[in-house]
């Protein structure tokens, strides 16, 4: 901590604590940590992507119903309800870390059972077992990935879960297109097999990385912590900072320097307790927090993006387009602009905040949706081609995939993953991914029967509706949480529509003492010369 004092360099005197400070480069260790940890979400993109394409090879070997065709690309979302919701425990008893290679490990055997699927149901078995280890993937990669990271670039480091899981994506396009020449009956056991690559890299990766050190603490493995904090933080100073917020929110006095200290079973952050303070008896700042949390969750799936991504080889066929070949053409630049948008956000999170970012992408998303809905309807009441629809329709779905990246993706994440306090992260956490896969999976499950029901215009004219909704919801509930401590969050909520005050009277409060510390740093010049 800077002392605020004058130091006499030789020519004048100056105030350390009140020079502008230097912008910290960029952590190389922190960001070594992150992206090995999200390499757990190139799981979930794969999938997701591969699936879109392999779908249409499975329909026609396999002779299954649209019906069938629903429940097996929904259903990895809401089987990876009993990976993240068992991650949360699983990751306050054995650790970030070791969490991560038991997701690896169970998607591996997931991705084998799909590609040596003999029928449906064989295929089912391997899309429950692969769901299992996308959930706990989905929980622990941004967990991990915000408690290792310094303030200064926690919104950087804690997108990279959905750069990976939009690199995933990617590669599960390039390779429907690199096996669709294949025989039908090989092409998309090819393609769901290949998906047991990643994993391995996943689990061979976290040989690499070392352990939270919030997790380490909530064990009073305070040495071990130390040391990850020193080389995961800007400074020494912040690492002990970083340290000392952790020991208080973990119950830990202060003057505990030991290496190993003995720690209760309610420090460890596991038990009945957490759940209690979530919902049984939260706060206020908690439930604003569980709202928040949930609720972007929430609106990332309902907004229709897996629609999308799954289904785009039937909207683009909807729109015009009758070739397998060049419908997965088209799904890779879906997949190439979704990948370049979400680098963009990236490198932009930490600079403009969380809620620009947001409120840009959404407002984008309506829009670009609005006109797909329009241009799909036209098409879809129309005898004849028209072309100025279909390549509308092409370029509202790129517009729309690349707003979604470049906001709403990432940030679901990085804000999830940030804004609960440290003794409720974990289990916090995983119900957010719960929340975000069963609305994926009521999405994925109902898309086709939906668009049947109400035409494929309809439908998107639907999700435009609900990203209103999601606009409001983000403008009126979500404080912006850029530059602040995981410490610092509960003071930003529990005003619910009135945290804008809040934020002005902590900024107020945080004024006051520079200028308290300033008055007494000129004093104590004065009394020097």
């Amino acid at each position: 901590m800077t002392t605020g004092k004058l130091e006499n360099n030789g020519v004048s005197g100056h105030i350390p604590a009140f020079d502008p400070p230097k912008k910290p480069l960029r952590n190389k260790y922190a960001i070594a940590c992150s992206l090995l940890a999200s390499l757990a979400s190139i799981l979930l993109g794969y999938d997701i992507g591969v699936m879109s394409g392999a779908i249409i090879y499975i329909k026609d070997n396999l002779k299954i119903s649209d019906v069938q065709v629903e429940l097996l690309v929904g259903s990895l979302a809401v089987f990876s309800l009993v990976g993240s919701a068992a991650a949360g425990r699983t990751s306050d008893w054995i650790g970030r870390r070791y969490t991560m290679v038991v997701a690896s490990v169970i998607f591996f055997a997931g991705a084998l059972l799909m590609g040596f699927a003999t029928n449906y149901a064989f295929l089912m078995v391997g899309r429950f077992v692969a769901g299992v280890g996308v959930g706990y993937a989905l929980m622990v990669a941004p967990v991990y990935t915000a408690e290792v990271s310094p303030a200064s670039s926690r919104g950087f480091l804690t997108s990279f879960p959905e750069v990976f899981i939009n690199a995933g994506i990617l590669l599960g396009y390039v390779s429907n297109f690199a096996f669709s020449k294949l025989p039908t009956h090989l092409s998309w056991r090819f393609m769901l097999g290949v998906g047991a690559i990643p994993s391995v890299f996943l689990g061979l990766g976290v040989l690499a990385m070392p352990e939270s050190p919030r997790w380490l603490v909530m064990q009073g493995r305070l040495g071990e912590a130390r040391q990850v904090l020193n080389k995961t933080s800007d400074s020494l100073e912040e690492a002990q900072l970083r340290l000392s917020d952790i020991k208080e929110v973990a119950g830990i006095p202060e003057n505990v320097n030991d290496d190993v200290v003995p720690v209760t079973e309610r420090r460890r952050g596991a038990g009945e307790g957490v759940w209690r303070e979530l919902f049984v008896s939260p706060t206020m700042a908690v439930r604003h927090i569980l709202l928040t949390g949930l609720g972007i969750h929430f609106f990332q799936q309902a907004t229709g993006i897996d629609t999308i991504v799954l289904y785009s080889p039937r909207i683009f066929e909807k729109a015009g387009i009758t070739s397998d070949h060049k419908k997965l053409l088209c799904t890779v630049a879906v997949g190439f602009v979704k990948t370049l948008f979400i680098l963009i956000a990236t490198f932009t999170l930490d600079r403009f905040g969380r809620r620009k970012l947001l409120l840009s992408s959404v407002g984008g998303m309506i829009a670009s949706m609005l006109l797909l809905a329009i241009a799909l309807t036209i098409i879809d009441h129309s005898a004849h081609k028209v072309p100025w629809a279909v390549a509308l329709s092409i370029a509202m779905v790129l517009a729309y995939v690349a707003f979604f990246s470049i906001g709403m993706g990432p940030i679901t994440w990085v804000y999830s993953s940030e804004i609960f306090p440290l003794r409720l992260r974990a289990t916090g956490c995983s119900m957010g991914v719960a929340a975000n896969r069963v609305t994926s999976g009521v999405v994925s499950m109902t898309f086709l029967s939906l668009y049947k029901a109400m035409t494929i215009g309809g439908a998107f004219f639907l999700y435009t509706g609900i990203a209103v909704v999601a606009f409001i919801f983000f403008y009126t509930l979500m404080p912006e949480t850029r530059g602040k401590t995981l410490e610092e969050m509960e003071t930003l909520f529990g005003t619910f529509f009135k945290w804008r005050s809040t934020l002005r009277e902590i900024e107020a409060k945080k004024q006051k003492m520079i200028n308290n510390q300033l008055q007494m740093s000129c004093t104590d010049a004065k009394i020097a010369s």
